[in-house]
């Protein structure tokens, strides 16, 4: 397939390049710049929300595309979730009305908000964070459009993510961080919540392998259905990584809006899984 991946040179997004280019696919890499992305790639230098109305020719007219471009997603109540929502929209909407048939877009739990057990498609969502917010709104004006022009939506739901750990802002990459830093504690929250953590390498597997297929769509859930204490995975990675640092619990609160237990169903992803072994 053709494919073009928006924020190819994030986090997610270099995985996801290299495990698309991995089974054979031509790769379109667009964002503001290529660092990280696999030289196989075909870099686009179009801009991305310029508001161009023929951007899907611009962005080589594919036949999927992976909308993974999203600024401060670790920053849970920056403006700019606001702010450049219209951006996203529009850049969307513009590839739609190109020609596009097929479109994967990055969601987020945090769409869902405070909840407890697993999220699945039909889970309420009242997002508690702008980021939350901007990504639910997003995703509710996709299921608009996609209908209205006839595109296979499919909105994947990620959780919480490990792996390649320097070049990501979580909780993991701040104790490597602080280890390296020479510090022996780290302050924590109780890490009594449970959650849903998968590998990046696993995360790009699915992600790709959602894309080679039109069969399920609307919400999907990249996960591993397996709730696990954010104490106990934390502690595992430094047990893994042998660092000299020991966690400092109830340092912080937890955050108002972050559930006791929240993991994704694996139902619709296991299936996709199913029909590729």
């Amino acid at each position: 397939m053709k494919v073009l991946v928006t924020g190819a040179n994030g986090y997610i997004g270099s995985h996801v390049v290299a495990e698309l280019l991995s089974r054979g696919h031509e790769v379109y890499a667009a964002d503001v710049n290529f660092s990280n992305i696999d030289e196989r790639a075909i870099p686009v230098k179009a801009e991305l929300f310029s508001g161009s109305e023929t951007i899907y020719k611009e962005m080589m007219e594919p036949d999927v595309c992976i909308h993974l471009a999203w600024r401060n997603g670790f920053v849970h109540n920056a403006d700019s979730h606001i702010l450049e929502l219209p951006a996203h929209y529009l850049f969307l909407k513009h590839m739609m009305e190109g020609g596009l048939k097929q479109l994967l877009v990055m969601g987020s739990m945090h769409e869902i908000g405070y909840w407890e057990g697993a999220i699945d498609e039909n889970t309420p969502t009242n997002p508690l964070s702008l980021y939350g917010i901007a990504k639910n709104t997003l995703r509710q004006i996709m299921k608009e459009e996609a209908a209205k022009y006839g595109v296979c939506l499919q909105w994947i739901r990620g959780y919480y993510i490990m792996g390649d750990d320097l070049k990501n802002n979580s909780i993991f990459a701040k104790i490597l961080k602080a280890s390296m830093d020479g510090k022996k504690t780290f302050p924590f929250t109780t890490g009594k919540n449970l959650y849903d953590f998968i590998r990046i390498e696993e995360l790009a597997r699915q992600i790709v392998s959602v894309a080679e297929q039109t069969e399920v769509d609307g919400e999907i859930n990249c996960c591993t259905g397996k709730p696990v204490s954010l104490a106990e995975q934390v502690e595992s990675f430094i047990k893994e990584n042998q660092l000299d640092i020991r966690l400092e619990y109830g340092a912080f609160p937890d955050r108002e809006y972050d559930s006791p237990g929240i993991w994704g169903n694996p139902e619709k992803i296991q299936k996709i899984l199913a029909q590729r072994s």
